[in-house]
Parts: C-alpha cells; sequence; structure tokens
C-alpha cells in the first residue's frame, strides 16, 4: 500500500512538472521582445519619443518602463500616457507578465483592444482612455482578477457591457465613458461589492438599473448621464447611503422623486439629474444633505414652490432649477428662496430661468454670496425694480433677467459690476437714462438692453468697453447723436441702434470697425450724409438705414464684398444708383425704395431678379429688368455740332489737360506705394501671429503650416488633386511630412469671394474646439495666412478619407481609388448609425448643442474600412445658452440655407438653426440609403416628395405583406423599421420629429435583431434581399407606381 501511494505521489509530481516546463518561459528578454513589437506597430507623431526603445539601452532605462520582481529585471509598470502615439496596440502586450501597471491614455491608438491583455494576471491598473479603440471589451479581461483600475473612457468601444466583467471582485474604478456603447446595465455588475466610482456617461446604454446595484454599498461616484435609461428614479440608488456623487442627466427617468430623497442619501455633494421627465415636487429632505454642494434639475417638469430650505445647505454653491414649471405665478410666495439663499455663502451659480415665478424682485437679491458668477432669473414674470444694492454681487458675470417685467431704472450700484461680462436684461420695460459708468466695466462682452423704454442720450462710456461683442440698444426712446466713442470699439461685431429718435449724422468713426459683422440703425431721424468711411467696414454683411432722412448719393462701399442684406430705402438718397452694386458678388436682398434716386437701373448681377431688389418710389428711375415695371430709359438727341475752339483756348484747354493728367499720376503713385507698404506689413503680421493663432486652437500635431508647405503638399493646388468642391471653396488631396512619415490629407481652400466663406472657416474652427468623435472627420490644423500674390488665404487640413463621400456610392459610379461595388444593406445600415451618432454627439454631448446645418451624402465621407464620418462644419451653429432668442431677424434675415431637398422646411423660412433641422435632414438620407431616390428627383412635385413616397412605400409594402407577396418576410420587417425612421426624423414641423438618440436607437436596434455582426451578412440575404441591395427602386417599382 505504502508503494502504491509512493507511486501515485512521483506520478503527480511527474505531471506538474511537466506543465510548468510546457509553459513558456517569460524573462525579461521576452518583456523587451513584447515591447519592441509593441513599439513596432505604435506609429509616433513625435519621433523621439520612444528613442530609448532599442537593443542597447538597458531595459529598465527605457522611458516610461518601471522595473521589479525579486531582481529588479522584470517590467511591473508601463506608462506611456500623453505620448502622441499611434497604430494599434499589439497583442505581444499579454507577454508582460509581472505587469502590474498599464498606462497608455491619450494617445491615438486605434483598432481594438487585443484580448492577449486578459493574459496579465497580475495587472491592478488599467488606463487606455483618451484614444481611439473600436471593438467590443474583451471579455478576456475577466482574467485579470485582481484588477482594482479599469478606464477605457473617451474612446469609440461599442456593443454592449460584458457581463463577465462582473467576477472582477476587486475592481474599485470603472469608467468606460464617452464610448459607443449599447444595451442594458447589466445586472453581474452588482457582484462588484468593492466599486467605489462607476462612470458610464455619454452612450447609447438603455433600459431600467438592475436592483443588483443595491448591492454596491461602498460607492460614493455614480455617473449615467446622457444614454438612453428610463424608467423610475432607480430604486436600488435610495440603498447607496455612501453616495457622493450622482449624475442622471439627459436619460428618459421619469416619475417623482421620494419625499425621503434626502434621509436616504445623507452624503451626496453633487447631484445632476437634469433633461430627464421627472414630475412632482422638489423633496423638502434635501436640506438635510449637508454637505450638498451642486444640485441640477434643470430642464424637467417639476411643479410646486422652490423650498426654502435650500437656506440651510451651507455648502451650496450651484443650483440649476431652470425650465421647469416650479412656482405659481404668485406675487408673495414664489420668489421667497432668494431671501433663503442669502444664508448660502458658497453661492456661485443660479439658475431659475424659464419657470411660472412671479412677484417682485426682493431686495435681498443684492444679499446673495459674494461668491456668485452666473445668475439667470430671465423667462418668467418677475415685476418689480433691479434691487439698489446689486452692485454688492461684485464678482458677477453673467446677469440674465430678460424677458419679464421689470420696471425702474438701472442702479447707481450696477457699476460696481466690474467682473460683469453678459448684461441681458431685454424685454423688459426698464427706463430712465443709460449710465456713465460703463466705461469701467471693461470685461463686457455683450450688452443686450433692447426692447425696453430708455431715454436720454447714448453713453460715451461705452466706449471704454473694449472687448464688446454686441451692443443691442435698439427699440427704446433713446435721443441725442450717436457718440464716436462707442464706433471705435475694436472688438465689436453687431451694433444695432435701430427704432430710437436719434440724431445728427452717421459719425466718420464708423469705417474703424472693420470686425463689424452688422449695422442697424434704423427708424431714426438720422441726416447728412452717408460717411464715406463706411468703406471700410470690411466684415460688413448686414446695413440697414432705412427710415431716416439721409441725403446725397450712396458712399462707395464697393470693397464691402461681404455685402448681402443693404436696405437704405426710406431716406432721401439722390444721384443714380452706384453701378458696383452690381458687382458686389454675395449681395442678395438690396431695398433703395422711397428716396430720389434717378436714372438708369442696372440689369446685371443682384439687379437681375426683382424680388430681390425694391426702388419703388423714386420716380425718376428707368429702365431694369421688366418685372421691375419702370419706364424705358429714353435715348438723348445728338447735340447740334460746337464752333471750333479758337488757337488760343485749344492752348488753354490742352495745358489744363496735361496739368490735370500730371496730378492724377503723382497720386496714382502715391496711393500705389501706400498700399504695397500696407500690404507688406500685413503679410508680415500674418506670417507672425495669424497663422499661429488659428492653428494652435485646432492643430493636434501639425501646428503653423504656411501657405508655402501646403502649395507644396498639394503639388501646387493641381488639378490632378482636386478630390471635391463645396459651397465655399474646392478640396484637394495632399501628402504633409517627408518619407516614412507621409500623412495622406484633404485640403479645403476657401474662395474668401464667396458669400460667407469667412464665416464658414471661423465656424468649422469655433465647432472642432473641444470635440472629438469617432464619426466627425478630423481637422487636423488650419492655414490663415497670404498667397504668393499677397492675397488673403485659408485653408482647412482635414484627414483623408480614402473610400470617398457616401454620395458616390449611392450613386454607383465607382472612382478609381475608391470603390468598384454598391453599399449592401448592412453596410448602409452601419453607415446611418455612424451619422447618427455623430449627430448625437454634437445635439446632446458636446457642452454646448452644435447643429451641423448642411447634413447630406455629400457631406458624409467613408474611410478604409467604411466607417462614416461627417464632415463639413462651414455652416455649424453653436446654440449657446444667451442666443435663445436669436439675433435680431433682420440680421438674420438670410437664415440658415442648407442644401435644396435635404434642408428642413422651416430653413426655407428664414427659420434659425437648430437640432431638429439636423433631425430633418438625417431622415432624408436615411430614406434616400434605403429607397434609392434623391429628393430631387424628378419624379416628385408639388407636396409629393421623398418623405411623402416613403410613406406609401411602407403602406404598399404593408399591402404585399399581407398579401403574402414576400420573400422574405424578416427583410420586409427591417425595412418597414427603418422607413418608419426616416419617415418619422422628416415630418415637416418640429414638433412631430424624432430626437436624434431615439432615431438612433431604434437603427441599433434593428442592426442587433436582423444583422448578427456589424460586418457584411450580405450572404445571408434572400434574393429579395438582394434585389434591395442592387437596386431599391426596383423593389419598390409597385410602391411608387400606386402612388403616381
Amino acid at each position: 500500500m505504502m508503494k502504491l501511494s509512493l507511486s501515485l505521489a512521483l506520478l503527480m509530481l511527474l505531471q506538474v512538472s511537466t506543465v510548468v516546463f510546457a509553459q513558456p518561459r517569460f524573462s525579461s528578454e521576452t518583456d523587451m521582445r513584447a515591447l519592441l513589437e509593441l513599439k513596432s506597430q505604435a506609429a509616433e507623431n513625435n519621433t523621439e519619443v520612444l528613442s530609448s526603445w532599442n537593443n542597447s539601452t538597458p531595459l529598465c532605462n527605457w522611458i516610461g518602463v518601471t522595473c521589479g520582481g525579486r531582481k529588479q529585471e522584470r517590467v511591473t509598470s508601463l506608462d506611456l500616457g500623453g505620448f502622441k502615439l499611434a497604430g494599434v496596440i499589439s497583442p505581444s502586450i499579454g507577454n508582460l507578465s509581472f505587469l502590474r501597471s498599464l498606462n497608455l491614455a491619450e494617445n491615438s491608438f486605434t483598432s481594438t483592444i487585443p484580448p492577449e491583455v486578459g493574459m496579465l494576471f497580475r495587472l491592478r491598473y488599467l488606463n487606455m482612455s483618451f484614444n481611439l479603440l473600436q471593438g467590443k471589451i474583451p471579455h478576456s479581461l475577466s482574467n485579470c482578477s485582481t484588477l482594482s483600475t479599469l478606464d477605457l473612457s473617451s474612446n469609440q468601444i461599442a456593443h454592449e457591457v460584458p457581463s463577465e466583467l462582473g467576477s472582477l471582485s476587486k475592481l474599485t474604478i470603472l469608467y468606460l465613458n464617452s464610448n459607443n456603447l449599447t444595451g442594458k446595465f447589466p445586472s453581474s455588475l452588482g457582484n462588484l461589492t468593492s466599486l467605489r466610482k462607476l462612470d458610464f456617461a455619454n452612450n447609447y446604454m438603455v433600459g431600467e438599473i438592475p436592483d443588483d446595484v443595491a448591492r454596491l454599498r461602498q460607492m460614493v461616484f455614480f455617473q449615467i448621464s446622457q444614454n438612453g435609461f428610463s424608467g423610475a428614479f432607480p430604486p436600488p440608488l435610495y440603498n447607496l447611503s455612501s453616495l457622493e456623487t450622482l449624475s442622471l442627466t439627459g436619460n428618459s427617468f421619469s416619475g417623482e422623486l421620494r419625499a425621503e430623497f434626502g434621509d436616504l442619501l445623507p452624503n451626496l455633494r453633487t447631484v445632476v439629474m437634469g433633461n430627464n421627465h421627472f414630475t412632482g415636487a422638489i423633496p423638502l429632505t434635501l436640506a438635510n444633505i449637508s454637505s450638498l454642494g451642486r444640485f441640477d434639475i434643470s430642464t424637467n417638469n417639476l411643479t410646486g414652490s422652490i423650498p426654502l430650505s435650500f437656506g440651510n445647505l451651507p455648502n451650496l454653491w450651484w443650483l440649476g432649477i431652470a425650465q421647469n414649471a416650479l412656482g405659481n405665478n404668485n406675487s408673495f410666495t414664489d420668489l421667497e428662496f432668494i431671501t433663503a439663499l442669502g444664508n448660502c455663502t458658497e453661492l456661485e451659480f443660479l439658475d431659475a430661468s424659464y419657470n411660472r415665478l412671479g412677484g417682485e424682485l426682493p431686495a435681498s437679491t443684492a444679499n446673495l454670496s459674494t461668491t456668485l458668477t452666473s445668475l439667470y432669473l430671465g423667462g418668467n414674470q418677475i415685476s418689480g425694480t433691479i434691487p439698489r444694492d446689486i452692485g454688492n454681487l461684485v464678482n458677477l458675470q453673467i446677469l440674465s433677467l430678460e424677458e419679464n417685467m421689470l420696471t425702474g431704472e438701472l442702479p447707481v450700484s450696477f457699476g460696481k459690476l466690474l467682473e460683469l461680462q453678459v448684461i441681458d436684461l431685454y424685454a423688459n420695460s426698464l427706463s430712465g437714462e443709460l449710465p456713465s459708468y460703463f466705461d469701467k466695466m471693461t470685461q463686457l462682452q455683450k450688452i443686450h438692453l433692447n426692447s425696453n423704454s430708455f431715454q436720454g442720450r447714448i453713453p460715451k462710456s461705452i466706449g471704454g468697453c473694449t472687448n464688446l461683442f454686441d451692443l443691442w440698444i435698439d427699440t427704446n426712446n433713446l435721443n441725442g447723436s450717436i457718440p464716436p466713442e462707442i464706433l471705435r470699439i475694436p472688438s465689436l461685431a453687431y451694433l444695432d441702434l435701430s427704432s430710437n429718435f436719434l440724431t445728427g449724422s452717421l459719425p466718420e468713426e464708423v469705417g474703424k470697425l472693420e470686425l463689424l459683422v452688422g449695422l442697424s440703425a434704423s427708424d431714426n431721424k438720422l441726416s447728412g450724409r452717408i460717411p464715406q468711411t463706411l468703406g471700410g467696414c470690411l466684415s460688413l454683411e448686414f446695413l440697414y438705414l432705412q427710415g431716416n432722412s439721409f441725403e446725397g448719393g450712396v458712399p462707395d462701399i464697393s470693397r464691402l464684398v461681404s455685402l448681402s442684406n443693404v436696405d437704405l430705402s426710406r431716406n432721401n438718397l439722390s444721384g443714380r444708383i452706384p453701378r458696383y452694386l452690381a458687382r458686389l458678388p454675395l449681395l442678395q436682398n438690396l431695398n433703395l425704395s422711397m428716396n430720389e434716386f434717378e436714372g438708369s437701373v442696372p440689369t446685371t448681377g443682384v439687379f437681375r431678379n426683382a424680388t430681390e431688389v425694391s426702388v419703388f418710389g423714386n420716380k425718376n428711375l428707368c429702365g431694369g429688368v421688366r418685372e421691375m415695371q419702370l419706364k424705358p430709359c429714353t435715348v438723348k438727341a445728338s447735340p447740334r455740332p460746337r464752333k471750333p475752339l479758337s488757337t488760343r483756348k485749344k492752348v488753354a484747354s490742352g495745358v489744363g489737360i496735361g496739368m490735370a493728367s500730371l496730378l492724377l499720376i503723382i497720386i496714382v503713385a502715391s496711393l500705389c506705394w501706400w498700399f504695397k507698404k500696407r500690404r507688406d506689413k500685413k503679410k508680415k503680421n500674418n506670417a507672425s501671429s495669424t497663422n499661429l493663432s488659428y492653428s494652435t486652437s485646432v492643430g493636434k500635431f501639425y501646428e503653423k503650416l504656411s501657405y508655402k508647405e501646403l502649395h507644396e503638399a498639394t503639388g501646387g493646388f493641381s488639378s490632378s488633386n482636386l478630390i471635391g468642391s463645396g459651397n465655399f471653396g474646392d478640396v484637394y488631396k495632399g501628402v504633409l511630412g517627408h518619407d516614412d512619415n507621409n500623412k495622406l490629407v484633404a485640403v479645403k481652400v476657401l474662395n474668401l469671394l464667396k458669400h460667407g466663406a469667412t464665416k464658414s472657416f471661423m465656424a468649422e474652427c469655433e465647432t472642432f474646439k473641444g470635440i472629438r468623435h469617432r464619426n466627425l472627420v478630423k481637422l487636423l490644423t488650419v492655414c490663415s495666412s497670404l498667397d504668393s500674390q499677397g492675397n488673403e488665404f485659408r485653408a482647412l487640413v482635414y484627414e483623408f478619407m480614402p473610400k470617398g463621400s457616401l454620395d458616390t456610392w449611392l450613386l454607383q459610379q465607382p472612382e478609381e481609388d475608391h470603390h468598384s461595388r454598391a453599399l449592401t444593406v448592412p453596410e448602409k445600415l452601419n453607415v446611418a448609425i455612424d451619422v447618427g451618432s455623430a449627430l448625437e454627439y454634437l445635439h446632446v454631448h458636446c457642452h454646448e448643442a452644435i447643429a451641423h446645418c448642411d447634413l447630406k451624402p455629400s457631406n458624409v465621407l467613408l474611410d478604409d474600412e467604411l466607417t462614416a464620418h461627417v464632415g463639413d462644419f462651414g455652416l455649424a451653429r453653436l446654440l449657446y445658452k444667451f442666443d435663445r432668442e436669436s439675433f435680431l431677424s433682420q440680421f438674420s434675415s438670410a437664415g440658415v440655407r442648407g442644401t435644396v431637398g435635404y434642408a428642413p422646411p422651416e430653413y426655407g423660412m428664414g427659420g434659425q438653426p437648430s437640432v431638429k433641422g439636423d433631425v430633418y435632414s438625417f431622415g432624408i438620407l436615411l430614406l434616400e440609403m434605403f429607397t434609392g431616390k434623391k429628393p430631387t428627383d424628378e419624379s416628385f412635385a408639388g407636396d409629393y416628395n421623398l418623405h411623402s413616397y416613403a410613406e406609401s412605400v411602407l403602406l404598399s409594402g404593408g399591402e404585399e405583406e399581407g398579401g403574402g407577396g414576400s420573400s422574405n418576410a424578416v427583410v420586409d420587417e427591417w425595412l418597414r423599421l427603418v422607413l418608419q425612421v426616416g419617415v418619422r426624423c422628416s415630418e415637416e414641423y418640429q414638433r412631430d420629429r424624432m430626437k436624434m438618440d431615439e432615431a438612433l436607437r431604434e437603427l441599433i436596434s434593428v442592426r442587433s435583431k436582423f444583422f448578427s455582426t456589424k460586418t457584411d451578412a450580405a450572404e445571408e440575404l434572400s434574393p429579395r434581399d438582394a434585389a434591395v441591395q442592387s437596386s431599391p427602386q426596383e423593389w419598390m417599382l409597385s410602391a411608387d407606381t400606386h402612388t403616381m
């Protein structure tokens, strides 16, 4: 028996030793090979960063590498965060078997997370945030049993969160925010009882929060904002008594908050639950959370009064309760909470705007904390006066009391608000004179005092606001002359003085406003001549001087090539209509009516279209196009021959002509010298500063590109490199860099003579600041300089998209370097989801909502993997909070045009840009992709358009299915669901359109239900599927016949 036991023991020992020796022998050499492999697959944007990674340098001296182990020779930590690396993460990383910490954050790694990371069983810290990683979260990560921190945030990772992550029992931090994750919240995560911080914000997850979350008793940070979660306020969260931060913003939660909210969650510091559908009252027990610092529940459906108990929160610094239905327009109790908040000595931000608050603005408003920087109470029914001691709020930067019923004068203490940047007091009944202390408020950027009853003169002191961008004081009772001082503010872009009682002339100083975009002084009592210096406002687009008593001729404004709207009607202007007006390339609307012009009306340029020009009420005009219905111009008879001049007169005449010619030559030579000097100076300034300011604000890896570099990169902007033309310029293919570091780029060169080109350039620069998404075309840098001829030059440099635009794929016109087939159905669905993801990001996840305003197939570009990227942000609009009410209708009369067929109906009627406009364009794009018909198809006329066509297809398709004509009911079902999304997005009225996140969820659901993977599943399609894939028009011919 003893021998048998000994034999068994030896046999087991032999098996163990066999297993041990069968395993690969990992060593420092293994680590070195793994890291060199990682380097070989990681492209460096900074070629020096990994220069120490070579065979001649000891492994443990390599940058980013830390060694440990018994002999201090194995790699235990790898920190490459922020090294500007790109390429892919090599699977060899799984061979770093002693690795405990891995940081690859803030790079540009693409492709997927290698499953081999799951071999790092000693790993405790894993950070791959802020890259461009795609694909799924590897299930193999569950093998990293000692992992305590997992951060994969700010990538492009898709699919569901693996339930296997619930086995990482030591996990304390889980950050998966800002990706493209879908599906439900995994109930298995309830097993992570050590978890303290969870962030799933900015994804596409749906459903309710599972009850298993109640087991996460150590949780202090729980953020799931900007998703599609729904249901009542998650009941399991009430069990997480340790919570300090709770963020549910931008979901679809509904119902009432429990009355004992504050008693169940006593440790909260931050509560952010805006943009949901919560109803009922604000719980009074919030006052029991003494640690509460930030509470924001804006944009919900809350009712009742604002609790006075907020004043008992000593740490409260942010209170956001805007856009609800709080208050009862009650003049006695609605605003009592302001008095109570006087106890909150840390308060910095208060927004109770756009509710149902009534009553007089209490004097205690001036007793709020001196730390207050933002006060929003606009859009209510607040009456009374602005408190006399409002100047106590010495750190106030934004004061927003617009659209109320305030009366009285601006108090003297207002002048103490030296940090003020925005004054929004428009649409009240304020009166009295404008104060003289504005020159001390040098931080002011926007003064909106329009639509009140102010009187007296415009104070000269406004000229001291040297950072002012907007000055709107129209629609008041102001009188006196326009002070020249306000026309010397270098930053002024919009000046509206209209609808007052101003007298005198328009000062010549107006020509100093080189950045002025909009000028309105209409409907006043101004007189005299319009100054010739107006021609110096080189950025001017909107000029409104109608309804005054100006006289004389129209000044020379021929250099104002950006002018689009000019109204000089109802004045006493005389003389001939300047011929240069017909040569202004961007002029769209010109009103010269009710003046005393004479002579012939031009027939070219803007004058070709009688609907864009008005000249009625000028009785001495003639000619013009027939639609103007003016009298014809008579040809004067030839004059009788004059008696020949005497010899003396001929000599005198010749001398006079000679002297005049000499004088003219001297003047021309002087002007040429002056312009050359000015141009050289401008060229020097531009080269040293302008290019830098633009490129550093946008470019990440390519900075300060010059005109010469772009000229070389595109082969001199050769026609052979021309790859497209847009609204505002041409796009060229180019190559940046040298040798092995070459990078293909697309260079968009702006045509600055086209209306809106400069604004387009600025819009794209502004839009791309701070945004980053896998489905947006990447703007690498910009160039703002002078070309070789000394002309202004602006260009934008994008990442090159090798598969071209969606437009060419839908037209099925293969290009040599692009494609030779049509998109399959799954590929089309993937493209639609990519585009929807980009729009949903712009609308919801950016700091300020962005409307693209010109979505169409030619603005959707495809990379090598047929991933879609939305580009061309030349019309994009940032929808700022201060601009709830758009700029005066006259300054926006040009509206947002978009592209015919894709632009929503409201844009054609001068409507303002909105995210709902983008939704409409997305719906049309979707219908075009899956019906094969363009919105401008010749078969569409009148009320019959692509939207109504798709509706009829849905009806006819349903009849066919019902009649048993379908060969594949599944195909009919997916197509029906996709077309429904397109139809619901492209409804005529904004209120009837889907939200972008809803449309995106529907499409993702279709893909998940009918196509097992994102890859092309063409082999699964029936013959009828194939017909839809190759020619959607043929499959829908029967439906089209019914509707014609």
